[in-house]
């Protein structure tokens, strides 16, 4: 067995690549297609996407929204400041969350957000760090959340996000995510209805992304990873309409890594879908037998990122890499608010 360092996936970039804002128009990002097979690449922009893809094709998109799960507040009595990311609905209105300070929060700290609109109780300290949190509060907890709390914004993202809806992809539907599926971002309706009209069909499935999905990968080699889970859902209707496009030799095309985690979970050894749900942890590294998926949407990924190691499977760590450097001597803009690839 090969074993596969995680500085293999390594490339330099100058820190301001790293897009802070998304740009006025959303399918007015570059997009560098990557042939998977002999490694050429060539520059365009996102709306030039439909000369990419064929009659009989199938996009599959994530419909996950981002809860505005960051929530500034005070500890009770003492009014120090404190942070709050809601991660996971544990249920009976309790959720895991990170904080801040974590010191200050152990078990039985209150801590009273928007003038006591909402509190919240620290139930217990769980092994990772993260808080069993449960909350207290009058009427509907959504309502109240979109009121106080404000998008959880990668960490490389310095800057305060004036238009929070730039932060959702403009299909988004099932509201669970702690961080955007980013390479969703630059399609807009019209966009995707001339996708739709030229016989290219579109399906949705739902992975709510974690914050795990920006934690470094700090084994050395790659397998020691331990992969962060995620919950997701497959329709019937996507389902059925994947296995169609490969029965009929179409390409089944996923944007972002969210949705082809999904499908490549959930896929039978013969590559059918059959409607499913679920957690899944799935790691897809140089070595990985696709499937299901034969082609990706996707945004720039971190230096060592699962994410990079991901799109490596793919199209091989060298053609990806030889693409980044190409990206970033032509300038091209990294990560959430960045410019898309295809890899074809």
């Amino acid at each position: 067995m090969i074993l596969i360092k995680t500085h293999d996936f390594y490339y330099d970039l100058p820190p301001e690549l790293i897009a802070q804002t998304p740009i006025a128009r959303r399918d007015a990002s570059r997009l560098l297609t990557l042939n998977k097979e002999t490694g050429e690449t060539e520059h365009h922009h996102f709306y030039d996407l439909p000369s990419f893809l064929r009659p009989g094709d199938c996009l599959v998109l994530n419909d996950s929204r981002v809860l505005p799960a960051r929530l500034i507040g005070h500890r009770v009595p003492t009014g120090g400041a404190c942070e709050v990311v809601l991660l996971i609905d544990r249920g009976e209105n309790t959720w895991e969350c990170l904080v801040r300070p974590g010191k200050k929060l152990r078990e039985g700290a209150v801590i009273s957000f928007g003038e006591g609109e909402l509190t919240g109780q620290i139930a217990q300290v769980l092994d990772n760090g993260n808080r069993l949190i449960r909350f207290s509060y009058e009427g509907i907890f959504l309502e109240i959340l979109e009121r106080l709390g404000k998008m959880p914004l990668p960490p490389y993202i310095k800057e305060e996000l004036q238009d929070s809806e730039r932060y959702q992809t403009v299909y988004s539907k099932e509201i669970g995510s702690a961080a955007a599926p980013t390479a969703g971002l630059h399609f807009t309706p019209e966009l995707l209805e001339k996708i739709q009209a030229m016989g290219v069909a579109v399906c949705y499935v739902t992975l709510h992304v974690g914050l795990g999905t920006f934690r470094p990968v700090k084994a050395e080699e790659i397998t020691d990873h331990q992969m962060h889970s995620e919950y997701c859902v497959i329709s019937d209707e996507t389902a059925q309409i994947i296995n169609r496009t490969k029965a009929a030799g179409g390409r089944v095309i996923c944007v972002g890594t969210t949705s082809c985690r999904t499908i490549e979970s959930w896929a039978g050894e013969d590559g059918t879908m059959q409607a499913s749900a679920g957690w899944t942890n799935i790691f897809i590294y140089p070595g990985y037998r696709f499937k299901v998926l034969d082609g990706l949407v996707t945004n720039f990924h971190l230096p060592e990122s699962t994410l990079i190691m991901l799109v490596s499977a793919l199209a091989g760590r060298e053609h990806v890499l030889a693409a980044y450097e190409e990206a970033v001597r032509e300038k091209y803009r990294f990560f959430s608010f960045g410019d898309a690839m295809f890899i074809y």
